[in-house]
């Protein structure tokens, strides 16, 4: 300090040049790498006053420059923390409850405020009634600035999601109504942010309100938000001008499409855990309305005791497994009175095919009739399993359906269209009621291989069913077997044996040719639509690892020169997964958590420091566990690397055994004949 004639050195701080120019603190000191620029610069304290009172100023330009760069530096955590101690937030509070404030200006208030909420240092709860309806207001307004709405939309998704009080004063100023309008405009960021609300109202309402009747104002805002989330007027809307838009679906907006494909689904939740009541009369009539659509009732005989038995023999003809009360087989949850309605769905809606199903094997005498009460049952409890009915959400998970957006009663549908797969599969099986549970398997994956071809309506649905019959599927196990097991004969495992080296080093290179390509990563922790990325990619020669922050996620490979950090690979000391992660060590009890865990990984380099990394699927997680495995000199043992490895021997065994084909490979090699008696192999031309 002196060599630079300033005094006062508590006036002063370092930041780096670089990236996001954090604050060095006594905490990071450690984290400062050779090479690394720093600057001096005023301290945090001091910065943070200065900016006070410059926002606070009468001067609109003063104002404007102080709010933008309040907006940068409130990402640092040590001048958020200095400028929360000044009671910073109440004033940028107190700007946005004037209403003086419009535009850019607007714009850069509302960054800074969610981006110093966001550091956790104060709660939520503290936000008035006047701030919420302000932001409130900008959400409703029919023109306001996309990047205010993009905020407001941000900050109120954070109240939701981190306050219970705030979620009931923002569920009376926001109706999922009002949110459905910024689903048709063309910005996906704003789209985005739009479902994302929606699904954190949704998320966060009481469970006991979702569904029920009740007289409070706010609870038949909670119904109306269920109802709305079931109704065709948003799915229409988000199948059109989100799903069906010309720009791909970047990796936040098919999360947000997966939250509320979970969440519609979890609707039919209560039905899915109730039980039926045997002593229910009109749960009961439930059960004779489908016999009488069945077998046509008009003509019951007018004794009881002949009434009971013609309903005894015509339920064990609709296959229920307690053929005098079949109330009975409804007393189990899942999938409790949620099957009943499937049934009667398919009886009203669907009558032929239901009254074809039911006679086809009701008139069968070779016991190979398929049990429709029972089958209905079963299958509405897989797929329950299947479609997560029930359960929360998985973080980071991005498995939308889009056909499950093309229909008013989507469940229902997909329903009716797998129970008559089921009929098809079990007489094509010839099963019997012993083969129930094979049949149910096969099902299952028939249903799942379908599902994860994503077919983008019903119609497709049933289209590749209809390909994956039972010896379509028996074709697909054996392929799938010979691909992994090949053969068992000596000179095949001797083949196999020799391949391995050369294949294995082939995926080798292959996994650190992708490390030299680079991955964006997200930040964890960052609970908002805003998220922070970083990139982390490998130097051509394979000697050292380049990372650093961005502000958005790239579109194609970016420049070592953007990359201001970096780890030379000789000063990795190990790589470590899932719960052994530093970062996953307070987090892997959470339940929301566990897709998470299964995707992260930590380099521990020297003096005990890492790098911690939280890959955005799981093939990503293997290509980079791989790659780090092979620069350290060790085993690759991800699945993909067995899978790889399986599927490109198998491939190379078969092209090398191809002209072997329906020829007898000999277990051992033939016999050496015995020595000629002379070895004097000559011929007389004379």
């Amino acid at each position: 300090m002196k060599s630079w004639s300033l005094s006062g050195s508590e006036q002063f701080a370092l930041r780096y040049a670089d990236g996001p120019q954090l604050y060095i603190t006594e905490q990071s000191r450690s984290e400062i790498k050779n090479g690394t620029i720093l600057r001096l610069a005023i301290s945090p304290a001091r910065a943070a006053r200065q900016l006070l009172d410059r926002i606070q100023s009468h001067g609109i330009d003063t104002r404007l420059e102080a709010l933008k760069e309040l907006a940068k530096l409130s990402a640092d955590p040590t001048f958020a923390t200095e400028f929360i101690s000044m009671e910073g937030i109440g004033t940028l509070a107190r700007l946005v409850e004037s209403g003086t404030h419009f535009g850019e200006m607007l714009a850069f208030t509302l960054t800074a405020f969610l981006e110093l909420m966001d550091h956790g240092i104060v709660s939520w709860d503290l936000i008035s009634l006047s701030f919420i309806k302000q932001i409130a207001g900008y959400v409703n307004q029919p023109m306001v600035d996309v990047s205010i709405l993009q905020r407001s939309l941000a900050i109120l998704e954070s109240m939701v999601l981190n306050s219970h009080s705030l979620y009931h004063r923002v569920a009376q100023e926001i109706t999922v109504g009002q949110l459905i309008g910024h689903l048709q405009v063309s910005n996906q960021e704003i789209q985005t942010y739009a479902i994302a609300l929606i699904n954190a109202l949704f998320l966060k309402a009481p469970e006991d309100r979702r569904q029920e009747e009740h007289t409070n104002p706010l609870d038949q805002r909670l119904t109306e938000m269920a109802s709305t989330l079931a109704q065709k007027h948003l799915r229409s809307i988000i199948l059109n001008h989100v799903i069906r838009g010309n720009r791909p679906i970047k990796a936040e907006m098919a999360h947000q499409l997966y939250v509320l494909q979970v969440l519609t689904f979890n609707l039919l939740e209560e039905r899915m855990m109730t039980k039926m009541d045997p002593s229910d009369q009109a749960q009961r009539d439930i059960i004779f309305e489908l016999r009488r659509i069945a077998f046509d009732g008009e003509n019951d005989p007018s004794g009881t005791e002949k009434r009971k038995a013609m309903y005894t023999k015509d339920y064990k003809m609709l296959g229920f497994t307690n053929h005098v009360n079949p109330a009975m087989d409804f007393t189990q949850t899942p999938p409790g009175m949620l099957a009943l309605d499937n049934m009667l769905y398919l009886a009203k809606l669907h009558q032929d095919t239901y009254i074809r199903i039911v006679l086809e094997n009701s008139s069968r005498e070779d016991k190979h009739e398929c049990p429709f009460g029972r089958c209905a049952i079963e299958l509405t409890r897989m797929l329950c399993e299947i479609l997560q009915v029930g359960e929360l959400p998985n973080e980071g998970c991005n498995d939308y359906h889009p056909m499950f957006f093309t229909h008013d009663r989507a469940w229902e549908e997909f329903f009716c269209v797998c129970i008559q797969l089921l009929n098809k599969t079990w007489k094509e099986m010839r099963a019997t009621a012993e083969d129930f549970n094979k049949v149910m398997q096969v099902v299952r994956e028939q249903i799942t291989r379908t599902l994860a071809m994503k077919p983008s309506s019903l119609d497709q649905l049933k289209g590749k069913l209809r390909g994956l019959s039972y010896s379509e599927i028996l074709r697909l196990r054996q392929s799938e077997r010979m691909s992994q097991d090949d053969f068992q004969s000596p000179p095949i495992i001797e083949l196999r044996e020799r391949i391995q080296p050369e294949i294995l080093e082939l995926i080798k290179q292959q996994r650190l040719n992708r490390l030299c390509e680079g991955s964006c990563f997200r930040k964890l922790g960052n609970r908002r639509r805003q998220e922070k990325f970083w990139f982390c990619r490998l130097s051509l020669n394979h000697k050292v690892l380049h990372y650093g922050d961005l502000d958005e996620s790239p579109q194609g490979e970016v420049p070592f020169e953007l990359l201001t950090d970096k780890i030379p690979v000789s000063d990795i000391k190990s790589v470590v997964t899932g719960k052994d992660c530093p970062h996953m060590k307070e987090k892997s009890a959470l339940k929301q958590n566990k897709e998470v865990l299964e995707q992260a990984f930590s380099i521990l380099y020297d003096p005990d420091e890492n790098l911690n990394f939280v890959a955005p699927n799981k093939y990503e997680y293997c290509i980079w566990t791989d790659g780090l495995c092979a620069l350290l000199g060790r085993e690759m043992g991800s699945d993909l690397t067995r899978s790889d490895l399986d599927t490109l021997i198998s491939m190379e065994m078969k092209l090398r055994l191809l002209d072997l084909e329906n020829i007898t490979i000999p277990e051992a090699p033939p016999p050496v004949p015995k020595e000629p008696s002379t070895y004097n192999f000559t011929y007389n031309y004379g």
